[in-house]
């Protein structure tokens, strides 16, 4: 990979890893559908007018938007409105891909390696260590179960959104920003419908009438540079080189989040979540390095 092409991977790692203190951000200001309507407005237009709708049943499309986007960003939203620290949402929504090898094993008959079911087991163990040390309170960055589980749902909403995208590859190619702004365009409506029905009407004038500027730049960070310049700028990477040898820099993204959290927000982590976290890091290292490993132990040893 040329130097210039490995910045680039990285500025989107990082955009993303900013992108969750950003949310904690914009929540500050804005109800969580009603942000999460706004922001997808925001992708879908007008970029919809200049990008070609991609060829493929309509029906996948929907269930696309509905799981990456609608789903994995309504419980993520509401998870952080209601407490989970950006810097730890942003590592327990990795579990997204321990659900889609799960999912992928399910569904698709996918097989699991070795690697596969120690990793799922290691950030097992690093998550439950994150939940029990939330619920004793050992700190003032504590998790509830409650949310916990909604980022989990989160998670689990983007594996099946992974899953939905490798079925529609399958039968098609279809290029990486046509499926990003169009698929943006399914959620929206049902946004803005849970917004009305939970947040109320009085909490939706109050914010649009309101809004704030670091709300503002909040939205067109959300919109424009975590989703529509990242997607972007990744799709073209994986479209260019080998998937083993950009995939793994995506690891990159809790350990800036948490970073970040840390020095916009003030977040802390007691010794036990930087345990936790740490063995969910671990956990991730071993399923997606855990096969080369194998491979090269066993070229070495038989040669």
């Amino acid at each position: 990979m040329s130097a210039k092409d490995m910045l680039l991977a990285l500025c989107v790692v990082v955009a993303w890893g900013v992108n969750f203190v950003v949310i904690k951000l914009g929540l500050q200001g804005m109800p969580p559908f009603l942000l999460a309507g706004l922001r997808f407005s925001l992708v879908a237009f007008p970029a919809i007018f200049f990008v070609s709708r991609p060829a493929i049943p309509l029906r996948w499309l929907v269930v696309y938007g509905m799981t990456i986007s609608f789903g994995q960003f309504a419980f993520l939203f509401l998870a952080i409105k209601l407490g989970m620290p950006a810097g730890l949402a942003s590592l327990v929504l990795q579990a997204q891909a321990f659900f889609t090898l799960l999912l992928g094993a399910l569904l698709l008959a996918e097989k699991l390696r070795w690697n596969h079911i120690a990793g799922v087991l290691i950030a097992t163990l690093g998550m439950f260590m994150l939940a029990t040390a939330g619920m004793e309170g050992q700190s003032a960055a504590g998790i509830t179960l409650t949310t916990m589980m909604l980022t989990l749902a989160a998670a689990l909403s983007w594996g099946l959104g992974n899953i939905t995208n490798k079925i529609i590859l399958r039968n098609c190619k279809v290029p990486v920003m046509s499926l990003v702004v169009w698929s943006a365009l399914v959620p929206v409506l049902p946004f803005f419908a849970c917004s009305w029905l939970f947040e109320g009407e009085e909490a939706i004038v109050f914010s649009l009438t309101h809004i704030s500027l670091q709300t503002v730049l909040a939205l067109i960070y959300l919109a424009f540079i975590a989703t529509i310049v990242g997607y972007a700028i990744w799709g073209n990477l994986l479209s260019r080189y080998e998937t083993w040898r950009i995939a793994p820099l995506s690891l990159l993204v809790p350990v800036i989040g948490i970073l970040s959290a840390a020095l916009v927000l003030g977040e802390r982590l007691s010794a036990q979540q930087m345990l936790g976290a740490a063995v969910i890091i671990f956990g991730l290292l071993v399923n997606v390095f855990g096969g080369l490993v194998s491979q090269r132990l066993a070229m070495r040893t038989h040669p």
